[in-house]
C-alpha cells in the first residue's frame, strides 16, 4: 500500500510547501512524509474546514498548500467552499473515502455515497484512483488543475486503497 508516496512526489513536484490535515489512518504514512520533510510545513487541523482557510492564506502569502482529509469531513467544508471559489484560490484536495469497499461503519456511508456529488455541486472538479497505478497520474493532474486552473480540485482515493477497517 504504497500509493501514498506518489502523492508525495507529486506534492513535491509542484512545489507544494504547506499541507493541512485531519489526522487519518488512510492518510497517515503521508502525513508522516510531509512532517519528516524540511521543505514541507504539515498542519495538523481540529477540522477540515480550517484547512481551506489555511490555504487560502498560504496562497496570499506566495505558498502553495494541500489538503489531506477524510471523505466524512467534506460535509463540513461545504460553505467554506465558497470562500476559494468567489476569491479564486487554488485549492487541491487529497481525500480518502469512506463508505465504499468493506466499509464496517454505518455512519460513513451517507457521506461516503454522496462525496463526488456535494464536491462537483460546490466547483470541486473530482477525479478518482481506485487502483495504485491511478494514483500518481491523478495526483499530479489535481495539483495542475489547482494551481495552473485557478480552481479547486480532488482526488477521491477509493476505499480499495486502504487495508479493510474493522472495530476491532
Amino acid at each position: 500500500m504504497d500509493w501514498w508516496k506518489q502523492i508525495y512526489e507529486a506534492l513535491r513536484q509542484a512545489d507544494v510547501r504547506q499541507v493541512a490535515y485531519v489526522p487519518d489512518a488512510g492518510h497517515a504514512a503521508l502525513i508522516d512524509a510531509c512532517i519528516a520533510d524540511a521543505r514541507m510545513q504539515a498542519i495538523s487541523l481540529t477540522t477540515e474546514e480550517e484547512g481551506i482557510a489555511v490555504l487560502s492564506g498560504a496562497w496570499l502569502g506566495g505558498t502553495r498548500g494541500a489538503l489531506l482529509m477524510q471523505s466524512s469531513g467534506v460535509g463540513n467544508c461545504i460553505n467554506m467552499f465558497s470562500l476559494a471559489a468567489t476569491c479564486r484560490f487554488p485549492l487541491a484536495l487529497f481525500i480518502t473515502m469512506r463508505g465504499q469497499w468493506h466499509e464496517f461503519n454505518p455512519w460513513q456511508f451517507p457521506m461516503g455515497q454522496a462525496t463526488d456529488k456535494h464536491l462537483n455541486v460546490a466547483g470541486v472538479e473530482t477525479l478518482t484512483a481506485d487502483t495504485p497505478g491511478d494514483v500518481g497520474p491523478m495526483a499530479a493532474a489535481t495539483l495542475h488543475q489547482a494551481f495552473s486552473g485557478g480552481g479547486m480540485a480532488a482526488l477521491l482515493l477509493h476505499q480499495k486503497l486502504m487495508p479493510v477497517k474493522t472495530f476491532e
